[in-house]
């Protein structure tokens, strides 16, 4: 292992950061402490049951006694016991290297960056996790059990790690927690993608931070591996820092807390529904709105669409949720949607009246005032907070981009995001199905056109579940804009130091060199002494305003003259060992 460098920045740590370094470290102290007993494992009445659940937990928890792997399994198995599968649960048996408050060494949990986490005492510790999840599941002892594998943190890399190497036939879904190695490009630029709403990953289960990029750790590039699609979700936290643009430790270790176990546990168990086909009776309360285009050229479909639309307001109904009904034309006939029930008002009666006084009438030209009416009904509706929400469009015509009210695509995309989101569920005939692909998948929803499709769909929109929504809010300051620092030259200087010089549009930049952190400085010019020049050396330092991060730059910093001796350190204040490293 390579001697862990200790050198001098010739910056003092801001007051503030100090403040902030002490309250933090207090903090995980307290967390470690605090740590509540856990139970034992589940065991299955076979000892090859139909599912595997398999955790791995984060840095420095102890096996099956950390809150982490107890919330995760208590989430998932209280909706396992509703059906009829054997399985079981285990937190996996792998080193988990403490990278907190050890043996009197006190870990960083400020500031902390790591180029790569592939290597020394916590690498190896990644890897014989990776290597003893990939024996267990590829084991010829049980081909027909199958897996939900899921990881927090550290356990996050080793369930991601070389992925490819097992059988997607095997595994069911894989589950991350505050990963280090994130990677969500649509968080990219300063203006990214995802603050729009827009190219959002597949595998973006929960990430509210519209700007998370990469993780602490750098990125895994691809996230998801071949033949894994649909296979991956990942979960970060609000302001984690070690998986979104922002620097809270606490949101780190705040999974169990603010509920993100519960909600994975619900698109996990929807998977192992799907894959042993059964029905999925652990749901949460819908509200479904029901949008009928009225028009004309709708008068032979009708009578069908209002069968299936009264199919599906029984079975919501019936299931606790609530219906709402409205139904719209072309703002140019002139026709402003109508409401004949609303969530309040809508019972089984009043819902059957409400589609007996639709008619068909009017139209004219091909397109219709959708754009509009899906805008209205969204605002006039008092959506239940926590409830699965559902817009379903039934049209056999396309629509007005922008609508003749002035209402663009990205007013109706915008507003169900905001709403948690609504997801927009269309039913048309087969030559509008391109036309509304782009709408559907804007919401997260879908688009069918047969009748046999029309059935499932209605099926598949009782069968979902409630969960958080993939992008809340924008937690940056309106008009912020993204921190940058420029390497301005480095120099390595007759004493083998070496003297760097920078510009910084933030206030403070943190100083890594060789996977760990020195410092962090309020100055754009400082030097590094004692360095060992018979070795590649990487600098790397990190625009940071005391809040969130921005993208790293390096240099490299290799020369091959020869070395020198690392000097004691007594008069300058050191930012401990980096998180995550392990090395002492």
């Amino acid at each position: 292992m390579l001697k862990t460098l200790q050198n001098a920045i010739h910056a003092p740590l801001p007051s503030r950061a100090r403040k902030i370094c002490y309250i933090i470290i207090l903090l995980a102290f307290i967390f470690l402490l605090f740590l509540k007993p856990a139970a034992s494992p589940t065991h299955a009445a076979s000892s090859c049951p139909d599912l595997k659940v398999i955790f791995a937990r984060g840095s420095g928890g102890e096996r099956y006694n950390n809150g982490e792997y107890q919330a995760f399994k208590s989430s998932l198995e209280a909706k396992l016991s509703t059906s009829s599968l054997s399985y079981t649960f285990d937190d996996l048996e792998y080193p988990a290297v403490s990278v907190g408050i050890s043996d009197g060494h006190f870990g960083t949990m400020l500031g902390a960056y790591i180029s790569g986490g592939d290597s020394y005492e916590f690498g190896e510790s990644v890897k014989e996790g990776t290597k003893k999840l990939h024996r267990i599941i590829n084991s010829s002892t049980c081909p027909n059990t199958k897996y939900i594998i899921a990881g927090y943190s550290q356990g996050a890399l080793v369930v991601l790690k070389d992925l490819a190497e097992i059988n997607p036939d095997k595994l069911i879904y894989a589950a991350t927690f505050g990963d280090p190695k994130i990677y969500l490009p649509e968080g990219a630029g300063l203006l990214p993608a995802a603050c729009r709403g827009d190219n959002l990953s597949e595998y973006r289960a929960y990430v509210p931070d519209c700007r998370a990029y990469k993780g602490l750790l750098g990125a895994r590039e691809p996230y998801v591996a071949s033949g894994f699609q649909g296979k991956i979700g990942t979960w970060c936290n609000k302001a984690d820092l070690f998986c979104s643009s922002h620097f809270s430790i606490e949101d780190h270790t705040h999974y169990v807390e603010d509920g993100l176990y519960e909600d994975a546990s619900r698109l996990i168990f929807s998977k192992i529904a799907a894959e042993f086909g059964f029905k999925n009776q652990y749901t949460s309360p819908h509200d479904t709105a029901i949008l009928i285009d009225s028009t004309g050229s709708m008068r032979s479909l009708i009578d069908e669409y209002k069968a299936e639309a009264l199919r599906l307001a029984e079975k919501t109904i019936n299931s606790g949720g609530r219906v709402a009904l409205y139904d719209y034309r072309d703002l140019n006939d002139p026709y402003q949607p109508v409401e004949r029930c609303n969530f309040e008002t809508c019972n089984m009666e009043t819902f059957k009246a409400g589609l007996d006084r639709i008619l068909t009438k009017g139209g004219g030209d091909t397109n219709e005032s959708l754009l509009s009416a899906s805008l209205h009904v969204m605002k006039s509706l008092d959506w239940q907070l926590g409830s699965t929400k559902s817009l379903v469009i039934l049209t056999d015509a396309g629509y007005h981009s922008p609508d003749r009210d002035g209402t663009t695509f990205y007013d109706v995309k915008t507003l169900s995001k905001q709403i948690d989101p609504v997801n927009f569920y269309i039913i048309t005939t087969p030559k509008n199905l391109s036309s509304y692909q782009s709408l559907a998948e804007a919401t997260d929803g879908s688009v069918v056109s047969s009748v046999d499709d029309l059935s499932l769909l209605t099926d598949n929109i009782i069968e979902r579940f409630d969960s958080l929504p993939r992008i809340e809010e924008d937690l940056t300051d309106p008009g912020e804009t993204t921190l940058h620092l420029e390497i301005t030259n480095s120099a390595i200087l007759p004493d083998s130091s070496v003297k760097v010089t920078f510009t910084n549009d933030a206030p403070y930049a943190l100083v890594v060199l060789n996977d760990v952190l020195l410092g962090m400085t309020d100055r754009t010019e400082f030097t590094i002494t004692g360095l060992d020049l018979g070795q590649d050396n990487t600098l790397i330092l990190v625009p940071f305003d005391g809040i969130k991060r921005s993208d790293p730059v390096s240099v490299e910093l290799n020369t091959g003259y020869g070395s020198t001796t690392i000097p004691e350190l007594s008069s300058v204040t050191i930012v401990p060992k980096a998180p995550n490293t392990g090395r002492k």
